[in-house]
């Protein structure tokens, strides 16, 4: 049993880095598509600088990656459901008993189907959800642009593993939707790493794209474990080097961190790292903005004003300042300002409580 001070400093830890990634993903959300010139066009020459409330609702819209990040978090409670306590982490499939299921779930939600008949019981309450379930909430339901590779991918029926892939993507719908695992399996990086890669590869079969993933979790791993954030992004690329074909992501975070540390412009470092489109270059886009400005509100500025994928961007950024520095980073006003904020704030709660299955 975790004490309860240990608990509460990382239900802080937990709840910021979901809140703070679903922040980046909202500021982003609203320029995904435009290209900088048209940011600057319609928001001034300082970009996109404050969240924007959506006229109907008056609360700032998430995007698929918030989405899926808590059907992530879902998935990891579905399957630690499954064992008797107390848990031996090793023993969870993870992959298999309860993401895998949960992101079909999401398909579901955004598709109004199941791939096959056989899928359709996966919609019926679990056993861990006896008193909150992400399908009571309507808001899950809205379609806000769900990646082609994680709906094509999806309806297929089949589950893609690292060992036997689906596709050659690497797009970042992999890697946008892992923080919960680094949140979870945060005392082992090592573990975090490979669920997280594990759960990437179900929709994403290019190495760059499940490793990624893995990396961005180890990193989550590390922050809560509250090392700097440079030492978490050591960790990651020691874990990477032990896994084939590393190469390209190892190289993209090395360059992100080498940016981090010179004094390039940042719009031109962000050019040169990539638009983010890509599971790495959205990864090191993330490492470099937050490591260039650890001020929450200016690196999420930093990270959603370019011509690219500025959601994703923008959510992996703020995913990894709230780890890093807990609730109080985030501005007071984005924090009741984001759609669903009791959710996430309830899913973050959750995983911190089920740490005390563990053995």
């Amino acid at each position: 049993m975790k004490k309860a001070e240990d608990q509460n400093a990382l239900k802080n830890r937990f709840q910021a880095s979901l809140l703070g990634g679903a922040i980046g993903d909202a500021l982003g959300y609203t320029v995904e598509f435009m290209a900088i010139t048209e940011i600057y066009a319609k928001f001034g020459a300082n970009g996109i600088t404050d969240v924007q409330p959506d006229g109907r609702t008056g609360m700032v819209l998430i995007s698929d990656d918030t989405q899926m990040t808590l059907f992530t978090a879902d998935g990891l409670l579905w399957a630690l459901s499954k064992v008797e306590e107390p848990v031996n982490m090793k023993e969870v499939l993870f992959t298999a008993d309860g993401l895998y299921p949960s992101y079909l779930r999401w398909y579901n939600t955004q598709q109004g189907i199941m791939p096959t008949e056989r899928h359709q019981k996966l919609m019926d309450k679990q056993p861990h959800e006896h008193t909150f379930s992400l399908l009571d909430q309507p808001g899950l339901f809205a379609r806000r642009a769900p990646g082609n590779t994680c709906i094509s991918t999806l309806a297929s029926g089949l589950m893609g593993t690292m060992e036997n892939p689906l596709n050659q993507s690497k797009g970042c719908g992999g890697v946008m939707r892992v923080a919960p695992i680094g949140l979870l399996l945060h005392e082992r990086p090592d573990h975090a790493f490979r669920v997280a890669a594990e759960a990437a590869a179900v929709t994403h079969g290019h190495a760059s794209g499940y490793l990624a993933a893995g990396a961005f979790a180890a990193i989550v791993a590390e922050l809560v474990n509250e090392k700097e954030i440079c030492e978490g992004v050591e960790t990651a690329l020691g874990l990477l080097k032990s896994y084939r074909y590393h190469e390209e992501t190892s190289k993209a975070i090395e360059r992100a961190v080498n940016f981090a540390k010179n004094s390039e412009r940042h719009e031109t470092a962000i050019i040169e790292l990539g638009e983010g489109w890509v599971a790495e270059e959205a990864l090191a886009i993330g490492i470099y903005c937050a490591m260039k400005r650890k001020d929450f509100k200016a690196a999420l500025i930093m990270a959603v004003n370019h011509s690219g994928d500025s959601d994703s961007t923008g959510a992996i950024t703020g995913t990894l300042l709230g780890a890093y520095g807990g609730m109080d980073v985030i501005p007071d006003e984005w924090k009741t300002a984001i759609e669903l904020n009791e959710v996430i704030m309830t899913m973050g709660l959750k995983l911190v409580q089920s740490l005390n299955k563990f053995d």
